[in-house]
């Protein structure tokens, strides 16, 4: 496994330590060198023998060597992007979920999201498939996942971030627009209809939290694309700008740049520790500063659970441009 393990190169360690460690500087640091997604930690994850007992390869985008076992994989201060590859403990049974995976390109590695599906069998009894998206988050996961109710409380999205960056820019490659089907594991799998296409989304916040640890926030930059077709060979260097302000009434304006205030609602850890929604409630003006990004890589554009069985989508070279 240790080619899975890519230290840091001496040029990164330049970087950061000139680099003036606010958290926007910072951050943007963090987000173009990890962009390369050279830098995988492998966890073996025993799974509870009632469900087999096996041993689940995890894959996080973090440093460090190899780890093993029931725990939760720590979570390293410079660990900006999270793949949804999670462990669960539900009542007592671990079980591990891997859809984004390190791939082989050039002298290094780029990451695959795929939309597929999970199985739990226990011992004859239960016999479930859960369908999972690939996901890559500015964030953290909240593990050990304990249900699979409301999918997005699970997630702490976003982090600290003061830039304005023009743009960002990718290389990528896709197979998408499979039929949508439906698979939580508690009913039966379910084909929906309609195609399903992968993503990218960067939402630039203004956020703020009250005394009781309520958090409210205004959309400083949006940048989305979803990607409509299929690309077999890699597309190099595409860049997809960042808008800031009110663009709801701009003439490619889509919901899905929309505020998240309704629907879809992301989730953020307060300062009291607390996992709450972020109510976002407003445009900000053109000129604010942000103070957190999250950045939305995915296989899927459906809900949680919903998703084209069979999209993968490859991303590498991530970075912001300005």
């Amino acid at each position: 496994m240790k080619r899975f393990i890519i230290s840091y190169t001496v040029s990164l360690l330049i970087v950061l330590i000139s680099a003036d460690m606010s958290a926007g500087t910072r951050t943007d640091s963090l987000i173009n060198a990890k962009g390369t997604f050279d830098q995988w930690r492998v966890y073996e994850l025993q799974e509870s023998g009632i469900i087999g007992g096996n041993v689940k390869t995890i894959y996080k985008l973090s440093s460090g060597d190899t780890l093993s076992g029931q725990d939760p994989c720590p979570v390293c201060e410079e660990d900006v992007f999270s793949p949804c590859n999670i462990m669960a403990n539900v009542v007592g049974i671990v079980k591990g979920s891997n859809s984004v995976f390190p791939e082989p390109r050039g002298d290094g590695y780029c990451a695959r999201l795929s939309v597929m599906m999970e199985k739990v069998r226990v011992l004859g009894i239960i016999d479930m498939e859960v369908l999972v998206q690939g996901t890559i988050l500015t964030g953290v996961f909240n593990e050990p996942i304990r249900d699979t109710k409301s999918a997005y409380t699970k997630m702490d999205c976003g982090i600290p971030f003061t830039g304005r960056p023009a743009a960002v820019q990718y290389d990528y490659k896709a197979e998408v627009g499979n039929t949508v089907i439906r698979s939580t594991g508690f009913s039966s799998k379910k084909t929906i209809g309609g195609k399903d296409y992968p993503f990218i989304a960067v939402f630039l916040q203004r956020r703020q939290e009250d005394e009781d640890g309520n958090v409210t926030a205004s959309r400083v930059g949006t940048a989305f694309r979803k990607f409509c077709r299929d690309e077999p060979e890699w597309v190099d260097g595409e860049s997809l700008e960042i808008r800031y302000g009110d663009i709801s009434g701009e003439a490619d304006f889509v919901p899905d740049m929309g505020l998240k205030n309704d629907g879809i609602v992301y989730y953020c850890r307060n300062s009291k520790g607390r996992i709450v929604p972020i109510q976002e409630n407003a445009w900000a003006a053109p000129d604010e500063e942000p103070t957190h990004i999250i950045v939305w890589i995915s296989s899927s554009s459906g809900e949680a659970f919903y998703g084209g069985l069979g999209n993968t989508f490859w991303v590498d070279n991530f970075k912001l441009v300005y």
